[in-house]
């Protein structure tokens, strides 16, 4: 990980020579000052990657430079330190721009991991940059992949790490997710993209159709064989094979691709030749395969031979940053397909699409703008536009307050602040407890006892 270059500012000088030494230690090229009028001096003379700035600072205090350093450089990461750990000073701060803050007196080891969280971002934002540029000089389009949030950040940054390799790789995901939109962005960035990408749903065939169609078959070799049939791995040689829905497989096409992932080698139906192709195989499933494993529907050496490199893509709804890049992306787009002038959304529309939980995920919410886009009457989504309007003003309050007992209303209510405020914090344990008003031990338990990632 790189070690980014640290700028403190803290008017007291025990706790500033205290920093300095102790980032020093750790390895990372530090600068300080004194003040917000001396640090951004420095912000001007130099490039930084990371500001620790001191909140309450005589003159230019830790808000002021923060807005300046922004202007300066958008990128520079700003932890604002504070011995006024309130949730308005960290709401404060995170709206001008803070990526963090971190309240005094500093826990060393607290830092540490800080920076360790921002370097990592910065890495993956980096990675992803580069990505984009190298998919655009290969003339395909980055864009369709829409995104903010961090959990997606992080996949098409791993899609990326892997593509260059020859290592088979598995994306599991819930139906709607995008899952072949991640095999296919492996593909354009892998060595294999001159060649196509071949696409086989394991669940929209039988059996023996589904053996013939990728291994392909003899002459005869069943009632309807009138003639030889080339498979999917023999079309697909030095190209990608994508087998979507691989959880669906029987148990003699699972041996027949376990051997093909073995040996790179084959048969064709009815056939005794032994044919062998260059294939990279990438599956995809929305099913639970350790759990299909001890039912023993699915083989365990084939799931480890497909499962070398695992992608796993989360829901829409807990990656709710992603919604209103996506709903803008989606607006746009069938606007134009149906020649329609739709600006945007009506307030209560786009809080109502926000709230929804979307079982069908990315698919779900194309399926919905698009049919919003072509009855919307004026220029903008209203909320009788939306297929789920009329049965609900709120989804997520008919969710939880459509319960029994007192009890059970409570759990899901405090469920939801637990999520959210993961949402809102980007995962980050310390920040979200302190929203919510509780420990970091008993936030640990909380989102234990929700099953929450």
């Amino acid at each position: 990980m790189e070690k980014l270059n640290i700028l403190v500012v803290e008017d007291g000088k025990s706790q500033r020579e205290m920093l300095r030494d102790f980032l020093k230690d750790e390895g990372y090229p530090v600068t300080v000052a004194e003040n917000g009028k001396d640090a951004l001096l420095k912000l001007q003379e130099d490039c930084f990657d990371l500001v620790l700035t001191d909140y309450k600072m005589p003159g230019m205090d830790g808000m002021a430079l923060l807005r300046a350093g922004k202007e300066l450089n958008p990128e520079v990461d700003v932890v604002v330190m504070t011995a006024f750990g309130t949730v308005e000073t960290a709401v404060n701060a995170m709206k001008a721009g803070a990526s963090d803050y971190i309240s005094k007196p500093i826990d060393l080891d607290e830092l540490q991991l800080l920076i360790e969280r921002i370097a990592g971002r910065r890495t993956i934002v980096r990675e992803n940059k580069l990505l984009k540029k190298e998919l655009r000089g290969k003339e395909v389009t980055p864009d369709r992949i829409i995104f903010k949030s961090a959990p997606m950040a992080e996949v098409v940054n791993l899609a990326g790490r892997v593509a260059k390799s020859r290592a088979t790789v598995l994306i599991q995901g819930e139906s709607g997710t995008g899952k072949e939109l991640i095999a296919r962005l492996i593909h354009d960035l892998s060595p294999r993209s001159h060649n196509p990408m071949t696409i086989v749903n394991c669940a929209a065939l039988s059996e023996h159709l589904l053996e013939s169609e990728l291994f392909g078959h003899e002459k005869g070799a069943f009632t309807g064989a009138s003639g030889l049939r080339r498979g999917r791995f023999e079309e697909a040689d030095g190209g990608t094979l994508f087998l979507d829905e691989i959880g669906e497989l029987d148990n003699s096409v699972q041996v027949k691709l376990l051997r093909f992932l073995q040996e790179k080698e084959y048969q064709r139906v009815g056939g005794n030749r032994t044919f062998h192709s260059d294939v990279r195989v990438i599956s995809a499933t929305n099913r639970d395969l350790e759990k299909e494993i001890k039912k023993g529907r699915f083989r365990e050496d084939l799931f480890y031979r497909l499962n070398v490199v695992s992608i796993n893509i989360p829901p829409l709804r807990d990656r709710r940053e992603d919604l209103p890049p996506l709903m803008t992306y989606f607006l746009q787009q069938f606007s134009s397909e149906n020649g329609r002038n739709i600006k945007g959304f009506s307030s209560k529309a786009r809080d109502l699409l926000m709230k929804y939980d979307y079982p069908g995920n990315v698919r779900e919410l194309e399926n919905i703008l698009e049919r919003a886009v072509v009855i919307a009457r004026g220029d903008h989504v209203e909320t009788s536009d939306l297929p789920f309007s009329e049965r609900a003003a709120d989804e997520t309050e008919k969710r939880l307050w459509k319960r029994g007992t007192l009890k059970e209303s409570m759990a899901l209510l405090e469920r939801e602040m637990v999520q959210q405020a993961m949402m809102e914090t980007e995962n980050h344990q310390t920040r979200a407890a302190r929203i919510l008003g509780i420990s970091e031990r008993m936030l640990r338990y909380k989102l234990k006892k929700y099953r929450l990632k």
